[in-house]
């Protein structure tokens, strides 16, 4: 997985600097709002909505936004999001899965099947790549808060059911279910987490190099840039340094 999550977290840290903060933002608001709207507007009593909390604080949103999309969920007339999941093949058949929020079903379902054969890939069938990959929850810590060591006996103390360290940080995968759980207690040793969520974790990593990386890339990036995509998951597996060269 090393590959795989350097360029995870390759555009974790992008995404903290990104000119384009305006269009992160829309897109934590929204999962903000629609996490208010189905539960309560109250964080402690809602854990989806805890989390996307946390991941707007993790890239500093004024908590003035935070506030505006929370009370946007009770707003009579307000734009109602549907969730949507797509799943396709790019180049050497990785597989991707791409979620949405969108209020217009065909739009969005254009934009992606038009990214998809714009950039060497094809849009297949849902479960024809998720079943590929594990629905886990992922929380992310940066090398510096604790060792391996450290990092390894406390997520494991928590309920965690896996950690991968390295050079660029921890991930701590856990059940669906214990994900708040664990999320809280290593919040009390370690502080705030760079980021919390459910994520599609990929089960085996496909070997891709060369110009074919740059291809993926560009697929990948075009695809999370979509205003109605709110995520993007791949099962790549590629260099260190092709993933410096084309990232």
């Amino acid at each position: 997985m090393a590959g795989h999550s350097k360029w995870a977290n390759i555009q974790h840290r992008k995404g903290r600097q990104d000119a384009k903060r305006s269009k992160m933002f829309s897109k934590l608001s929204k999962e903000i709002t629609v996490a208010a709207k189905m539960g309560t507007p109250d964080p402690d009593m809602n854990p989806r909505l805890r989390l996307a909390v946390a991941n707007a604080k993790a890239v500093s949103m004024p908590k003035d936004n935070i506030e505006r999309a929370i009370n946007k969920a009770a707003e009579a007339g307000g734009d109602d999001y549907e969730e949507v999941r797509y799943e396709g093949f790019g180049p050497e058949g990785v597989g991707i899965i791409v979620e949405a929020l969108t209020d217009n079903r065909n739009r969005t379902a254009s934009d992606v099947r038009s990214t998809f054969s714009k950039n060497g890939g094809n849009l297949g069938e849902t479960g024809a790549v998720s079943f590929g990959f594990d629905r886990v929850g992922q929380i992310r810590y940066g090398g510096d808060v604790a060792t391996e060591d450290e990092m390894m006996e406390a997520a494991i103390e928590a309920g965690a059911d896996d950690v991968v360290s390295s050079d660029d940080g921890h991930e701590i995968y856990t059940a669906i279910e214990d994900l708040n759980d664990v999320s809280r207690a290593l919040e009390e040793r370690f502080g705030e987490a760079d980021g919390t969520a459910l994520i599609w974790r990929p089960q085996n990593l496909v070997p891709v190099e060369g110009e074919k990386a740059g291809t993926v890339f560009k697929l990948v990036n075009t695809l999370d840039d979509l205003d109605d995509v709110q995520n993007v998951y791949a099962n790549f597996d590629i260099s260190d340094e092709d993933i410096e060269k084309y990232a």
